[in-house]
């Protein structure tokens, strides 16, 4: 059965519209309440980033819960990621997450984890969505639902994420630039690398509710480049506004994406016996990272974009690492989710225990050339036509075996995303255009 409201990634979208409005974030308040509460004593954790609708949208969900008789512990300002981990820790029901990831201010949304950190299962969101189209009603006074603040969250967090590194590590003499996008890791992340040892320069860590991702970490890591070269650091680590993505930066500026630090943290963990099936990426993984992870006698599985389907192949397929050229990094025999500072802190181990730059260990995987090119349009895409196919099929074979032409609707938008990839740069860009251009012509619209 399609979900109403549920995407690949909880619920999103911009604040003030259908669905996220206060009314509704009440009423989904209450609808987790009715699917989760079975004890007097059961509670439900909820945590957010830093955009100012977070406050708004706390409120609400906490009264919802409140209604059903459910009990709060409310986080506070904490990455996505950690809300897992103490989701889990703590044992409770179920964790939300306020957040709308690496969007403006002006978007919000809502994701939840399990007991056991990891997202819903499909059965559970239907469930929600159920109670969600059914009138709500309140316990009585003696069954309402009581709501603290945990004042330790940040703090918690912080352990674990040092906790998944060795002791033995002395990092004393590494500078490094955190730019935490004035989202939900301003107060835990250059904390967890400067008690380590390192030598921490941080940016993007004044939130006001209004700048989150504003022009700053994972989705735009030029100010952290500039911010590396200026400061002579060895490297920079740029997340985003809820801390599950990762960017990197080497000494020389130079931007580390995705694939490259799943490829060094796979290559990291095949030296030393720990790598566990395959590792999974999606259909927009770079062919280099494929290539060179088939020189090291690793294979590579290609999930749908989107983290929630890498770990479904994960799980498949008893994998430990995976995830998207974005920065969704999955090292499950770390934890439980996609977390930004604690693929950040693998990268480092690796750093060290090889003795080599970021830049030295990113050298082993050579990215193609990969253009990617949105077409509007105005009716249902169909990528299913005779010339589409054609044209797909006349690039692939110029291609040969060292390139890729990948068709696709966006779930989200009204787009068909084009791309082509290779080793020939002027090659691609060609026949991505070529693409582009004949899928505007068979939809009726423009580029």
């Amino acid at each position: 059965m399609a979900k109403k409201y549920f995407g690949t990634d909880g619920i999103r979208g911009k604040v003030g519209e259908h669905p996220i409005t206060a009314d509704f974030f009440l009423k989904l308040g209450w609808a987790v309440g009715q699917v989760f509460a079975n004890e007097r004593h059961d509670f439900i954790l909820i945590g957010k980033d830093t955009r100012i609708s977070g406050y708004m949208f706390e409120s609400a969900l906490e009264a919802g819960l409140t209604a059903a008789g459910v009990d709060t512990h409310l986080l506070g300002p904490m990455p996505t990621p950690g809300i897992a981990y103490l989701t889990r820790t703590f044992r409770a029901k179920a964790g939300i997450v306020i957040s709308a990831s690496h969007n403006p201010y002006y978007d919000n949304g809502v994701k939840f984890f399990s007991v056991h950190g990891t997202k819903l299962p499909d059965e559970i969101e239907q469930e929600i969505e159920r109670y969600i189209d059914t009138p709500m009603t309140t316990v009585p006074s003696s069954s309402l639902g009581k709501a603290k603040r945990v004042v330790d969250a940040a703090g918690r967090y912080i352990e674990f994420c040092k906790g998944t590194i060795p002791t033995r590590l002395d990092f004393d003499g590494l500078k490094v630039v955190v730019d935490c996008a004035n989202g939900a890791t301003y107060h835990v992340a250059p904390h967890v690398f400067r008690e380590i040892g390192a030598e921490v320069i941080t940016i993007g860590a004044d939130p006001n509710g209004l700048n989150i991702n504003d022009e700053c970490g994972a989705t735009k890591p030029q100010k952290l480049a500039d911010a590396v070269l200026a400061n002579h650091a060895d490297l920079g680590v740029a997340l985003d506004g809820d801390g599950d993505r990762l960017i990197m930066v080497d000494h020389k500026g130079e931007i580390v994406d995705g694939d490259e630090l799943i490829y060094i943290i796979a290559k990291s963990r095949l030296r030393d016996k720990l790598l566990i099936g395959p590792v999974i990426g999606t259909l927009m993984t770079n062919l280099g990272m494929e290539l060179a992870l088939k020189q090291l006698g690793v294979n590579l599985l290609r999930a749908n974009v989107g983290d929630r389907y890498v770990m479904e192949l994960l799980v498949e397929n008893k994998g430990i690492l995976g995830g998207e050229n974005s920065g969704h990094i999955i090292c499950l025999d770390r934890t439980t989710t996609g977390d930004g500072i604690i693929a950040a802190l693998q990268i480092m181990v690796e750093m060290q225990d090889s003795g080599k730059t970021l830049h030295e260990l990113k050298s082993g995987m050579t990215k193609f050339p990969q253009v990617l090119l949105n077409i509007k349009t105005q009716a249902k895409p169909n990528l299913d036509g005779d010339e589409i196919q054609k044209a797909v099929k006349d690039i692939e074979k110029k291609l040969g075996d060292t390139g890729r032409v990948l068709l696709r609707a966006s779930g989200t938008e009204p787009l068909i995303r084009v791309m082509v990839e290779g080793q020939n740069e002027d090659k691609v860009i060609e026949y991505a255009n070529q693409l582009a251009e004949q899928v505007a012509k068979a939809h009726g619209c423009l580029n």
